[in-house]
């Protein structure tokens, strides 16, 4: 039922409006408030909150895997919910959780992450950030980049060293869009994604309240690294439903396309490349699906997760690759939607830890 409702939400509220958002290079406030009020966003808060309660991690899966199977790049609830929301959720202290999580999940306040930096990616160590203890608050000072709902964003889950001594002393803090020194840079021009608001972020003394510190002071890391196994799971399931998306694209116009008189589709070289892309999507499909069922049984399993978000940025990669040359000439035009996916693919082999860094994990996992 979740899912069927998340569906025709998104036929409704998003679908018609995806050129439109792709134009603006936006996508308007207003679709999360729309999608908090039908109980979309962060569903597994506690109803003392305003949540639903719903320790499922499936109806997580499910937001993913539609906001994919509609081709959306814009709109991000899984980068809301199951991304950003559990930093406070998991480590947050009561205030935080009471003063920030209500507004979340009726989409009056859109959450972002701030931890990429300029000279700083997948090595966190090497973040530059630092935030320093003034006695009642800290100063924070520091740039951030690639940073994704930034425009639209009210709060920023900020990344800062607190300890130069210590390379892994980082902490987490809740920083408003709106206080002094906060300064939100251009919305910067992509490669794909073109309806989601990127931007750098410039932090210059900024003033945050001790207790808009998550958890405890240089425990940042060990939380960031807590996250990343349901981060690549989500991202995992978005993949597969882009994936998904992709192929139904392809399978449509090689079935509508004439060459030499008869449709694309009754090529062997078409039927065999189709044929290739289902079994690799229903086998990463079986895969989620036992990874998030683990995940309900409380297996956070990082490598399995590692795993799942290698084989599907892959995947998605590749279907979209197959899909521009099975369209020929129309799959490099911008009218078609599959050249639009190619573009937008490509980021999820770097996002939420790139290729190479899921090898590295998996490999270890052999090897140690």
């Amino acid at each position: 039922m979740f899912q069927e409702a998340f569906r025709a939400f998104l036929q409704k509220e998003v679908v018609p409006f995806q050129d439109e958002w792709r134009e603006a290079g936006i996508v308007p406030r207003e679709v999360y408030l729309k999608a908090g009020e039908n109980g979309f966003l962060v569903p597994q808060a506690p109803e003392y909150l305003g949540g639903l309660g719903i320790n499922d991690f499936r109806f997580q899966q499910i937001v993913a895997e539609e906001i994919g199977r509609c081709g959306e790049t814009g709109f991000m609830p899984q980068l809301h919910s199951t991304i950003i929301a559990p930093y406070i959720l998991n480590h947050g202290s009561d205030y935080l959780k009471e003063k920030y999580i209500p507004k979340t999940i009726t989409g009056e306040c859109i959450l972002s992450v701030a931890m990429t930096e300029p000279d700083a990616g997948s090595d966190l160590a090497g973040l530059r950030s630092n935030a320093v203890d003034k006695g009642d608050h800290y100063l924070l000072n520091g740039n951030k980049t690639y940073i994704s709902n930034g425009i639209c964003g009210d709060i920023y889950i900020v990344a800062a060293r607190t300890n130069p001594e210590q390379p892994r002393a980082l902490s987490l803090f809740v920083v408003e869009s709106d206080w002094q020194g906060v300064r939100v840079g251009a919305n910067l021009k992509k490669m794909g994604m073109k309806s989601q608001d990127t931007i750098e972020l410039f932090l210059d003394n900024v003033k945050i309240p001790k207790e808009n510190l998550i958890g405890k002071e240089h425990q940042g890391f060990n939380y960031l690294m807590d996250g990343l196994a349901e981060e690549r799971l989500i991202c995992a399931a978005w993949n597969t439903g882009s994936a998904e998306y992709a192929f139904n694209l392809t399978k449509d116009f090689v079935i509508d396309r004439k060459v030499f008189g008869k449709p694309l589709s009754y090529m062997q070289n078409t039927q065999f490349k189709m044929a290739e892309l289902r079994a690799r999507i229903d086998m990463a499909q079986a895969f989620i699906d036992t990874i998030v069922a683990n995940t309900n049984r409380g297996d956070n399993d990082s490598v399995a997760a590692s795993e799942a978000k290698l084989l599907t940025s892959e995947l998605l990669c590749d279907t979209a690759d197959e899909g521009v040359q099975l369209h020929g000439g129309a799959g490099y035009m911008d009218e078609y939607p599959i050249s639009r996916v190619f573009t937008d693919a490509r980021i999820t082999r770097i996002f939420a830890g790139t290729s190479e860094i899921m090898k590295l994990i998996i490999a270890r996992s052999i090897f140690e």
